[in-house]
């Protein structure tokens, strides 16, 4: 998963006269490769501090619930794979369902993401949720006015009972500009390697980006309460913006105030 070797890149550091001479003959540059050692030591130092409320997590039979939600081509699969990269595979999961079966679609809503909640001990990390519902649905009609409105009136009260079981429920909304959205799709369509990530849907999030805007208004207004707020990372920079993903489930997993996180990460309650 890492892009570079930490410790490689700190034997390089800390020998002046090679980065010097990397640096004269045109080979590496300075500035880059400080910004690129800065980020991956900072990445490793929240990984490392991450297992270990892991370890809480397991030893105190806590249950944790992270929803990533967030525009197409945001960056949801690489934070989460920097996330889940180092913790304990037996005892977190994550969780990207597909469209609902027949069966599915004639129950409650809510329950066939039920079957997937944490047990004791248990991170259970959402890739997309029920709140595909309050966004997605919507946009490509998915859903009826009148389900998605029945959805936006039970999910505060639904999450409040989660809450109020014992559950650490994190929600994290990833968002970019349109420019960079439409840079992101296209080096998607360009990159063999990259090209599976297209879905039907993501190439119509450009022509509907003022359409999603305003269903994404509604769901930090009416679904990002006080004992549940969104936490709205809004950052063209994936680095950044996987930096502060995991500033955000930390405090949240300890119960820190969220004033201590970086200022381009906003909470909507």
């Amino acid at each position: 998963m890492a892009e570079y070797d930490l410790k490689e890149l700190q034997k390089i550091r800390e020998n002046k006269d090679v980065l010097a001479y990397l640096d004269e003959h045109g080979i590496v540059d300075i500035d880059k490769f400080n910004d690129i050692y800065d980020y991956e030591k900072t990445l490793y130092d929240l990984q490392v501090e991450l297992l270990k409320l892991q370890y809480d997590v397991i030893e105190k039979g806590k249950r944790v619930i992270i929803i990533f939600e967030g525009r197409d081509a945001a960056g949801k699969g690489g934070t989460i794979g920097r996330v889940t990269e180092h913790l304990n595979p037996k005892k977190v999961r994550v969780v990207a369902l597909p469209k609902p079966t027949e069966e599915e679609t004639g129950q409650w809503y809510f329950q066939r993401y039920i079957r997937h909640f944490p047990n004791a001990g248990e991170i259970v990390i959402f890739d997309r949720s029920y709140y595909n519902r309050a966004v997605v649905e919507p946009v490509f009609g998915f859903c009826t006015d009148k389900q998605h409105q029945l959805f936006m009136e039970q999910v505060p009260e639904f999450e409040k009972q989660l809450i109020d079981d014992g559950i650490i429920l994190i929600k994290i909304f990833l968002t970019i500009s349109k420019e960079e959205q439409a840079e992101r799709l296209k080096e998607r369509q360009e990159d063999v390697l990259k090209r599976w990530k297209i879905g039907s849907l993501d190439q119509q999030a450009q022509e509907k980006w003022d359409v999603y805007s305003r269903y994404i208004e509604n769901l930090f207004k009416v679904t990002g309460t006080k004992k549940s707020p969104w936490f709205e990372i809004s950052k063209d920079n994936k680095k950044k913006a996987r930096l502060a993903a995991f500033r955000v489930i930390i405090n949240a997993i300890v119960g820190k105030e969220q004033q201590q996180l970086d200022s381009f990460v906003d909470k909507h309650h």
